[in-house]
Parts: structure tokens; sequence; C-alpha cells
């Protein structure tokens, strides 16, 4: 009753338009950390955003091919270096309070965005910070340019060939922003409102936030979608509400309740729960995901490979993995998971060994143990979907050789952002596949750039050559079973290395009202709200 009240609350503080015959409610479990894709490269930022930008190619709804999107069609040249792409026509941009567009999306908006985060001299490249996660780990070292062909082609020119070039720009950081709209808040002295003030071309367009607490999201009539008659890129809904609730017992009585009608996230342990509910469907996605504990190469203890190896073999993998998926994940070693091609099946968890744990912490000039911090996500996700639980249980492992782990987290933007930092001693983190590449997990979380800087997610500052060559050859060519066999070795580098542990993974769950019909989660990327109603 109480959660009941404080929904209502949050609805209400918001201005609801005349008539909202049928919103579809939905709960999170965090808040979007910006409201421009590029800068960020968050799963639940991506499900806001993923409903109000559009990029030029997508990942098909349900599915693991790439498809048309604001491109209707796209060439490749014979080298591999160059992808022509062809722009629908007629794509209206979203009206607010403070922008009128005053012509359709074209070739402008693709070269603006772009050049935001290619060229320094760009006059929003620094505005808001200018990190541009997804685009500074996949695109910048192998980008030449961007060129408008015409207002309807655009050209996009590689150094060198990149095997998922496709599957990256289907990514949810690459949506287009619009030209136009960015010159018009810069001419009015406020460019820093581009970030904050979202104008898409996307299904749903942004009403009303309310920090830390609820999103809504009415239709934009004139999408692309709808003008097309696409029926999965219509808007079927008269708003979306996300509530966001970090707790997931919450988010599940919500469900229950009927107050959230697609509940992102729940404990594993309520499935049972949702199955027997006579209101809720219990979706399964099979994401690829993986998680893992990061050591940070900042910390001069544990640039010492004898103290990772250390704690890495006083971690009982087994029963942790069977405790926090609840009997519903799988160990592992290797950092590509067993959905993909490429996946090292023959490398399992380190040994738990607590005796040549000790042996090698003494070795390392710590005999007695030492002292640190081992941070806890705080939000339920695939790759690991009890923080805290899996902390405690590596809190007692290390426990037993000397190593005393105070336990650390923050609320999950602020965790993000500090990880980020690298103010983490040791970083519990992970991430779900938006693109059926192998690369994308290893690239984001375990690569440098051409100027040894970590990619923003590489938050244990883990920079090693020979990884970094191995992932970038296995970019630069098509061949399938060669890739595989390089990113097979980049698995092992990494193993060996032990700057990371890798912890199993489960399918996703969702509680989904039988009263939605048309919802299709993602396997990758973003479930689009789109082509969804409620009865």
């Amino acid at each position: 009753m109480k959660h009941s009240l404080a929904l209502a609350i949050l609805m209400a503080g918001i201005a609801a338009p005349a008539a909202v015959a049928a919103p579809l409610t939905v709960c999170l479990e965090g808040a979007p950390e910006t409201f421009n894709p590029q800068l960020s490269s968050n799963g639940t930022t991506s499900t806001v955003l993923g409903q109000i930008y559009d990029g030029l190619v997508a990942v098909e709804r349900g599915g693991a091919q790439t498809e048309p999107a604001l491109a209707e069609s796209w060439d490749i040249s014979e080298d591999g270096r160059t992808y022509t792409f062809h722009l629908r026509k007629g794509v209206k941009w979203q009206t607010t309070e403070n922008f009128t567009p005053s012509r359709d999306f074209n070739a402008d908006d693709v070269i603006f965005t772009f050049d935001r985060m290619m060229k320094s001299d760009n006059a929003y490249s620094k505005v808001n910070g200018g990190n541009y996660i997804t685009f500074n780990t996949k695109l910048a070292d192998a980008l030449s340019s961007v060129e408008k062909i015409d207002d309807n082609t655009v050209a996009f020119k590689l150094k060198e060939p990149l095997a998922p070039f496709l599957g990256i720009m289907a990514h949810g950081s690459l949506k287009i922003t619009s030209a136009e709209y960015a010159a018009s808040l810069l001419t009015a002295g406020t460019p820093e409102l581009f970030d904050r003030d979202p104008v898409g071309t996307g299904p749903f367009q942004l009403q009303a936030y309310q920090t830390d607490a609820v999103v809504r999201l009415i239709p934009f009539a004139q999408t692309w979608g709808a003008e097309q008659k696409i029926a999965e890129n219509t808007p079927m809904v008269d708003a979306i509400i996300m509530a966001i609730s970090p707790d997931a017992s919450v988010r599940v009585q919500r469900a229950l309740g009927g107050e959230c009608q697609i509940t992102y996230f729940p404990n594993l342990a309520d499935a049972p729960l949702i199955e027997a509910s006579d209101k809720l469907d219990l979706v399964t996605a099979k994401v690829a995901s993986s998680g893992f504990i990061n050591f940070n190469f900042k910390v001069d203890k544990y640039k010492d490979i004898r103290v990772r190896q250390a704690l890495a073999h006083a971690i009982n993998m087994k029963p942790l993995v069977e405790v926090v998926f609840n009997g519903m994940g799988h160990e592992t070693g290797a950092v590509v998971p067993p959905a993909f091609w490429g996946h090292a099946d023959d490398l399992t968890p380190y040994d738990y060994d607590p005796s040549k744990a000790k042996s090698l912490l003494a070795e390392a000039g710590f005999p007695h143990g030492f002292e640190t911090k081992i941070w806890a996500i705080p939000v339920a996700r695939p790759y690991m979907p009890n923080g805290r639980r899996a902390a405690e249980m590596i809190q007692a492992d290390w426990a037993d050789i000397g190593v005393k782990a105070e336990i650390v987290t923050f609320e999950w933007a602020e965790y993000i952002q500090r990880s980020r930092n690298f103010e983490a001693e040791v970083g519990m983190y992970g991430g779900i596949y938006d693109f059926p590449d192998p690369s994308q997990i290893p690239n984001n979380y375990f690569t440098c750039n051409s100027d040894g800087k970590p990619s923003p997610s590489n938050i244990g500052a883990w920079c090693n050559d020979e990884f970094n060559t191995l992932m970038a050859q296995a970019g630069a060519i098509t061949d399938q079973s060669k890739r595989a066999e390089l990113y097979l070795k980049a698995q092992h580098v990494l193993y060996n290395d032990v700057p990371a542990v890798m912890f199993g993974s489960a399918d996703q769950l969702m509680a989904v009202s039988k009263d939605v019909k048309g919802f299709v989660p993602a396997i990758f990327g973003t479930s689009r709200m789109s082509g969804v109603s409620v009865e």
C-alpha cells in the first residue's frame, strides 16, 4: 500500500496530457545518467533513451541481425573501408517547448553527431564533459572521416577494415542527434541543455523527469514508424511512466500489485512468485553478458600478479555462482560468454585453493594479508543479480587468507562515475552485449587506446599490449574462424594476467503484465516500447 501511494504521488507530480487512457508503466532499477546517448554506455540509460532516439541501423527486435533504421540501406566498398548509408526521407524531429524544427532529418544531422565526437574544435566537443564512451572505445581509432555526399547520403571511411562496424553502429550510444537543435541552443547561449532536454526522431519523447524517481514519456505521433506505417516502430500507448525503484523486491511487489506492467531485473529467487501470479508472465531473454571484479592497477599492491592470483584462488566460485545466481547461472573463466563463437570454453574459474593463496601473498610481501575495499554493484543484472551477496561471500573467502575487505557501494549512476574515475580498489562491474559480436565486452572493459589510455569502462586501468594487439587484429579482418582464433588467444592473455576474476551469468528475467501485448525483450541492445499496447 505504501509503495502504491508513493508511485501515485510521483505520477500526480508530473503534468499529464488531458487524456491518458492507457499508459504503460515500467519499473526500472536505476535512473538515466543523461539524456544524450553519446555520453553514456549504461544499460538503464539506454532503456530510456532508446525510446527517444534512433540510430542509422538497429538490431532486429528479439533477434541478432542488423536492420535499417534512419538509414534505409547501405553499401560497403570492396576493400571494406567505406560504408555508404542511404538515409530515410521524410523523418521528422520532435518538437519541444523550446524547439520547433524547420526541416526533416538529413545528412547534416549525421555529420554533426559524429563531428561532435570526432573533432576537438566542434563547438559541442567538450559540452557536459565530452566523454563519448562508446565512440572513444570502438571507433575513435578506426574512423577516418564521415562525409556528406548529398542530403540523403553519408559515407563513413575507416582507416582499416573493421569487421563489427555495422554492429557497433547499432549501439545505443551512437544514436543521431539534431544539428539544427544544437545550433539553436548555441545561439541562445545554452548548449548544456542539448544533453538534458532531448530532441529525437524516436517513437516517444520526454515530457518530464523527476530526478531518481520517475521518467514520463509521451508518444511522438509523427515518428517515422507511424508515418511510414511500420507497426513495430509506432507508439501505441498514450504515455510511458518509468518508475525508478532500486530495490528488486519492491519492483516485484509493484508488479504483483498491478502498478508496473513491465518490470526489469526481478530477483532470480522471485521467479516462482511471478510464475504463480495470474496477472504476470515471467519473460526470459537469453541475453549475452559478462560480469567480473577488476583489480585496480593504479593501486600498487594490485600491480603484483601474485596478489591478483592469490585473491583469485581464494574465491570459492562454485557456491558463489550457485547462491548468487539462484541455481540459474554458469561458471566461467572466459570474458566472452558461451552464447558467442570465439568463447574460450577451456577457461574455467581459478582453482579454489586457500593454501596456495596464502603462499602467494607471503611471496608478495603480505604474509599477514592486508586491508582493501570491494565495491558491490547496487542493481540487479544478468551478469550479477545480487552484488551485495556476492561481495559478502568474497569478503568471507578473503578473510580466510587474512585479507580484510570492506564492502562499498553507491547509487548506480554515482557508482559508474566513481568506478570510471578509478576509485575502486576492487570493482565489481560487467556488461550486457548490445550487438551480436564477441568483441564488445572485451573492447569496452579491458582495452586501452593507441595512446595507452584505458577505455572508459576499463575501471581497473589494465593495459596489456598483447591483448590490445590481438583485439585490434580480430577487428580488422572479416574471416570469422580467424577472428575466433584471435579472441581465444586474447581471452587466455587476460586469464593468465588476472586483471579480473570472471563470474558466471544468467538469463535476464522480466515480469510482464498479461495485459501487455506486443512486447518483445531485446537479446541485444534495448527493448523498444513502440508496437506495445495495453489492453
